[in-house]
């Protein structure tokens, strides 16, 4: 059968739950979102495999992605680039020479980060061949309001997980949530799936008197978003009784990048970055820095106990940020951990890490409460 008389498979690399947002929007034009196994250790195999040694990790995984995708039957491979300093401008180039030097065969296509509605409409047309203004803001639409929901899903998650009886308790109710987002590509459907999204998380049971801590992460937004490039760091903070609140997410990137001004509610956080990094970082350089930059000092200024710092190996943008933090300990005396990620990143030490990071950030904060409950007796 000719590719263009059937539905065309379109593929697109994993970060999260994405993929549940960009699916909708695939159905929505007629097209078949081909969603490939969730990144795993053949992934990165892969991806590694037909790398440069000294790529970072993202764009093994993405490439490990695209490859997985290439052996499922996909017609259309989709690669967001963007301009500026940071590399991933270049990795679309880079992803659709090696697969082509590997043999494959597929039509690649590109979507440009900055250009906002316009970028995702061309892109739209690009891979169903219609133009039709109406069919493209619905599945815009649809695709912004389920990024969305699927965020304040995972901030539901981890409240839960830092306070559940029964671990694991909120991961099953999470995924039953997920699925009830997934199968709705209407607005109606949508409404119905939130009141069921809240129902369903609440029934976690939880120890509301449980010490929680709390701890902001920040870094590469990839890394920061991709439970596998992370090794599931929310997961194992929320079994140490740690609630996340993740600086960098799908739909910050969405305020920033694509939603037009007009329908902006508050300050972004980019808008938020070049205001707080001011003193440290005068522009900005690439990458998600001046963003890093910014969220230990708006992560001080709302009292976070910690903020951990993610970046993926060789990312230069993401270095220049961890040289800044020194120099930012005369104003935010907040404890930072810098963990880089790569393929060599081995799980128990990572794990030691964490768990030495929570317990020098328990004990701050109970030294803290012991001075001001002092101070109140004094006075």
């Amino acid at each position: 059968m000719n590719i263009d008389k059937k539905k065309k498979k379109i593929s697109f690399p994993h970060m999260g739950t994405v993929s549940i947002a960009w699916s909708a929007a695939l159905r929505i034009i007629g097209c078949e979102p081909y969603v490939e196994p969730y990144t795993s250790k053949r992934t990165l195999s892969l991806g590694t495999k037909h790398s440069p040694e000294a790529i970072c990790i993202p764009y093994k995984l993405i490439l490990g992605n695209f490859i997985e995708a290439l052996e499922g039957g996909t017609d259309y491979v989709a690669m967001i680039t963007s301009p500026g300093c940071c590399r991933l401008g270049e990795y679309g180039k880079c992803i659709e020479n090696a697969l082509k030097d590997l043999g494959y065969e597929t039509k690649y296509v590109e979507m440009q980060l900055y250009d906002g509605i316009k970028g995702m409409y061309n892109f739209l047309k690009t891979v169903s061949g219609k133009n039709n203004l109406f069919l493209f803001m619905r599945a815009i639409i649809i695709a912004i309001t389920k990024a969305f929901m699927l965020d304040a899903l995972e901030t539901k998650l981890s409240y839960c997980r830092a306070r559940e009886i029964h671990f694991g308790d909120s991961e099953k109710h999470y995924k039953k949530a997920l699925k009830y987002i997934d199968e709705n590509d209407t607005i109606s459907g949508l409404k119905k799936a939130h009141k069921q999204v809240e129902e369903e998380m609440k029934k976690v049971e939880l120890d509301l008197k449980r010490e929680v801590l709390n701890v902001d992460i920040t870094g590469e937004i990839y890394v920061v978003n991709d439970e596998f490039s992370n090794q599931n760091i929310e997961r194992e903070l929320g079994k140490m009784g740690v609630q996340v609140r993740r600086s960098l997410t799908l739909t910050s990137f969405l305020k920033d990048a694509i939603i037009p001004k007009l329908f902006r509610q508050g300050e972004t956080h980019l808008q938020r970055a070049f205001r707080l990094a001011k003193p440290y970082l005068m522009r900005d350089i690439g990458g998600d820095s001046l963003e890093c930059v910014s969220d230990v000092v708006y992560a001080q200024e709302k009292g976070a106990d910690g903020i951990i710092h993610l970046s993926p190996f060789t990312c230069m943008p993401e270095i220049m940020s961890q040289n800044i933090f020194p120099a930012m300990r005369e104003n935010c005396d907040i404890p930072i951990l810098a963990l880089i990620m790569d393929e060599q990143t081995g799980r128990a030490g990572y794990i030691t890490r964490i768990e030495a990071f929570v317990d020098l950030m328990r004990r701050r904060k109970r030294k803290i409460q012991m001075k001001d409950k002092e101070s109140c007796s004094v006075l």
